[in-house]
């Protein structure tokens, strides 16, 4: 028992990146840990029991200005992980971090910190649907998503700020902008909604996200990259299970329903047909 105590310490104490050791929320696993816990609780029955007997708020103005914010909140994101090493100076193939005081590299750690607290941000997502009353967007996949994520990227804040695994943040903020920027337009209402067609695509563009970072994170399982391999195989890990989520997803929502619609069209246009020839026959 006391070895595992020592391994314990030793992994959160000493192993940690010392620039951002003292950063907010970075000092110990302990606030990330509450802060998850009490989002998956709210979400899956504090929230619904406060909301059963109530009418679900509107909150038209309140997630226009929320989604606007994390529009240019992620706009930044994909800026600054661009120039802190994307754009020219990074390795797609294998990018150690660099743990020095290098102003590219502080750059990039204080990248790696604003994403984490993006992550925290983002649990409001959840919030919303449970003061909104929308139950069905709260699914196993929703929670586990904004649940992972925080804690993903407070391992990037706390161990590697920096290197290989922040191509991961990049595209996730890129994607954000389009996301977010369907949810602000979605929250105009029904005259603005008409025109969304392209909601079936997020899920797609999701999917290609993390297959990207599936095949980025695996690549250096079995290379000499000079990143902690335990940690590239549990991006791996989560990158799959991921695409597993959201793959069920699409098809449960988007091919299955659309097989139906086309069946309910064709037995309908039978139908017509048929009663159209009885009618005639008479």
């Amino acid at each position: 028992m006391s070895v595992i105590v020592d391994w314990w310490r030793d992994l959160i104490y000493n192993r940690n990146d010392p620039r951002t050791k003292d950063w907010f929320l970075a000092t110990g696993p302990g606030p990330i840990i509450m802060i998850v816990v009490t989002y998956i609780y709210f979400s899956v029955s504090a929230g619904p029991r406060y909301m059963r007997d109530k009418k679900p708020y509107t909150l038209r103005n309140t997630l226009i200005v929320y989604n606007f914010i994390q529009v240019l909140l992620s706009i930044y994101l994909v800026h600054e992980g661009l120039m802190a090493g994307w754009w020219n100076d990074y390795s797609f193939g294998c990018q150690p971090v660099d743990y020095s005081n290098n102003p590219k590299a502080l750059r990039m750690a204080r990248g790696v910190y604003a994403y984490f607290i993006c992550k925290l941000i983002e649990l409001l997502d959840t919030v919303f649907f449970v003061f909104r009353k929308k139950h069905r967007q709260i699914s196993f996949l929703h929670v586990y998503h904004h649940a992972m994520m925080p804690v993903c990227a407070w391992i990037g804040v706390r161990y590697v700020p920096g290197g290989h695994p922040t191509l991961l943040g990049v595209i996730n903020s890129f994607i954000h902008v389009i996301m977010y920027t369907y949810y602000m337009l979605s929250a105009f209402g029904p005259d603005v909604q008409k025109y969304l067609w392209w909601k079936k695509y997020l899920t797609s563009l999701q999917l290609i996200q993390f297959s990207i970072i599936l095949v980025h994170n695996a690549q250096i399982i079995f290379s000499d990259c000079n990143f902690p391999k335990p940690l590239a195989v549990l991006l791996t890990i989560n990158a799959i299970l991921f695409i597993y989520l959201f793959g069920s997803f699409y098809i449960r929502n988007y091919t299955k329903k659309s097989r139906m619609e086309k069946k309910e069209t064709t037995s309908n246009g039978t139908s017509k047909i048929n009663g159209v020839l009885k009618n005639k026959s008479k």
